[in-house]
């Protein structure tokens, strides 16, 4: 079984890889979301492992992501520093199919592999996005605003349900590429401009005011909706 781990730091990664291997497992590090997400839509993996860091919100975005790239079925693992109920129920809502505390025994880290692995088959993962009037069916591929149909390319919807997903969190142009095309080349990268214009263009016919696509130098694009901070 191969598990992708999107961990921070040398030391813990180098605890997760010794007790995964002495569990029978192989590991696949990844020092960036974009890099896994990258990954998750050419290969694929038996799991996921994710270290969310000592600050900062919650993977929401990264949970919604990989849902959108890697499939159903894939069960997902959050690593994180100690923290209050509603910090791991929001990861838990977000997409995440358990969370376990840092430092951790090897003991129960891969208890908590197996059990998550044993529920794989019953795994739901994050299928519709409603916000402020808008819904994004990932399933059906659907776009609405107030029950009327906004037409988009695969690759719009793609972009849509990444921008819904943290709306006023900027989304770098690496994380969009990945997700998108499944590299970050300079191909990408030249035409991700054009894609936020269009999908910028559609979603404000009809809606002038609600919605708008910001782009920030050196930070990427985010979603801005009226009344939304």
């Amino acid at each position: 079984m191969i598990i992708a781990c999107y961990v921070h730091g040398e030391a813990l990664f180098e605890q997760l890889r010794l007790a995964l291997a002495r569990a029978g497992f192989d590991c696949e590090r990844f020092a960036s979301d974009a890099l896994l997400l990258r990954a998750v839509h050419r290969r694929s993996f038996d799991f996921i492992l994710v270290d969310i860091g000592d600050d900062g919100p919650a993977a929401d975005n990264l949970f919604s992501w990989l849902a959108c790239r890697a499939g159903e079925n894939t069960p997902v693992l959050a690593l994180s520093a100690p923290r209050n109920a509603e910090w791991i129920a929001e990861l838990l809502n977000a997409g995440a199919d358990d969370v376990l505390a840092r430092p951790f025994e090897e003991v129960e880290l891969v208890a908590r592999i197996r059990a998550v692995l044993r529920r794989a088959g019953r795994r739901q993962s994050r299928r519709c996005i409603e916000l402020a009037g808008f819904q994004l069916d990932r399933e059906a591929a659907t776009f609405l605003y107030q029950g009327r149909p906004i037409e988009l390319t695969p690759r719009e919807f793609t972009m849509a349900w990444l921008l819904f997903s943290s709306p006023g969190v900027y989304i770098s142009r690496e994380t969009i590429g990945s997700a998108i095309w499944g590299s970050a080349s300079e191909v990408a990268g030249r035409t991700i401009e054009q894609h936020v214009y269009k999908l910028r263009k559609k979603l404000s016919a009809g809606v002038a005011g609600a919605i708008n696509i910001r782009t920030a130098y050196n930070q990427g694009y985010r979603l801005e909706l009226a009344g939304l901070d």
